[in-house]
């Protein structure tokens, strides 16, 4: 029987996020030669989530009737997608299940209520263990919830591990669903570790998916031209800008249980009609303006904001935030990740196949700073092949 060929280097990464449109799957080669980039992408695979998962995905997010049951049966149908999109990156790749250390997979975030204790992703890692024939490493946040942390942001940790310039300060904006900034004051090292500031700023997509949804049955604004053929109402806007959370200090977390369409009604139920498209706008402006708010707070002096997630592909959105951090006199220039060797919607996928490896080489995967955790922790719970 021949030996298997374990490359101790090579990780898939598998994310679903908060806007709920599928699957997004790479493979990412960590290599132990400290002068070498610290991740290559190998493959890459997107597996859409079909509008019955979707939706009930979505229905999850608030308590319902059966739910446990519903939840179960969505984690086994989720396992399904996660294993078609593990298929699709070994024939792409022209690998083994054998040659692959791990699977970091981050499972589908259903309840997030670090205030309480607990957060819930949906996932079945046991069936997807069962069906791939590799490793997987698995729940992600709850040590660090356990250790008295919100249990996210996780991926500051790895963009400072990847981004971070030697003397220059970066800022790294994930928009997805919920916007997260990392702040990278330089190239980790123990001492500058803790420099690092990472958090949720508000809503990245969620809102503005919602909104196009009900008025136009679309999952999401391509390319943010609904948005962009509409003009920003101030009121709303600064209805908006009041709430709570965008004042508070860090670290926070946030999701669908803040942010929902009951939010926004709140919001709009005290103001006089208005146009659905003018909506649209706002609520790109609010995404934008409350993340460049966090910037100009947490990092006036950074050269380059690099934007990942779905976000970055939309030109309206990108505009919206260029000039939010010029009206606060800040020189940053925006790019998108792709220019430090990552696509935007890669960014996330990789991360947890970061994630994976710390697991793997029994290192931690959080900064306390970022979360609020006690201390470091090893994150994720092992599922053997």
């Amino acid at each position: 029987m021949p030996t298997p060929t374990i490359h101790s280097g090579l990780f898939i990464g598998l994310m679903s996020g908060t806007s709920l449109d599928g699957v997004d799957g790479v493979i990412a080669a960590f290599p132990s030669a400290p002068a070498q980039h610290p991740v290559a992408t190998l493959a890459s695979a997107y597996v859409p989530f079909s509008s019955a998962l979707r939706a009930e995905l979505m229905a999850l997010q608030t308590a319902g009737q059966n739910e446990i049951e519903r939840e179960a049966l969505v984690a086994n149908t989720l396992g399904s997608h996660y294993a078609a999109c593990v298929e699709r990156l070994l024939a792409d790749a022209g690998l083994r299940p054998d040659q692959i250390r791990a699977i970091g997979v981050h499972g589908q975030t259903i309840r997030h209520r670090p205030e309480l204790g607990f957060t819930r992703q949906t996932n079945n890692p046991a069936l997807l263990a069962e069906l791939t024939g590799i490793d997987v490493i698995a729940d992600f946040r709850s040590r660090d919830i356990a250790a008295g942390g919100q249990g996210a942001p996780l991926v500051p940790a790895f963009h400072q591990a990847v981004f971070a310039a030697p003397i220059q300060t970066r800022v790294v904006v994930n928009i997805g669903g919920i916007a997260n900034i990392s702040v990278l004051h330089g190239r980790a090292t123990p001492a500058q570790s803790r420099d690092v500031i990472g958090f949720d700023t508000g809503p990245g997509n969620v809102l503005m998916d919602l909104w196009i949804k009900r008025h136009h049955g679309k999952n999401y604004d391509e390319n943010g031209l609904w948005a962009a053929s509409g003009q920003p109402a101030p009121a709303l806007l600064d209805a908006m800008r009041r709430e709570e959370y965008f004042a508070a200090a860090p670290p926070k977390s946030t999701g669908r249980d803040l942010f929902h369409e009951a939010w926004l009604a709140k919001h709009l139920s005290g103001l006089p009609a208005l146009n659905p498209t003018d909506v649209q706008a706002t609520l790109a402006v609010l995404t934008a303006t409350t993340i460049a708010d966090a910037i100009a707070l947490h990092a006036p002096t950074a050269q380059t904001v690099y934007v990942c997630g779905g976000g970055a592909y939309n030109p309206y959105l990108m505009q919206q935030l260029a000039q939010a951090l010029q009206q606060r006199h800040l020189a940053a220039a925006v790019q998108s990740t792709e220019a430090l060797g990552i696509a935007p919607n890669h960014v996330e996928a990789v991360a947890f196949a970061w994630l994976a490896l710390r697991f793997d080489q029994r290192l931690p995967g959080n900064l306390p700073l970022v979360t609020g955790a006690r201390d470091a922790r090893i994150l994720g719970a092992l599922y053997p092949a």
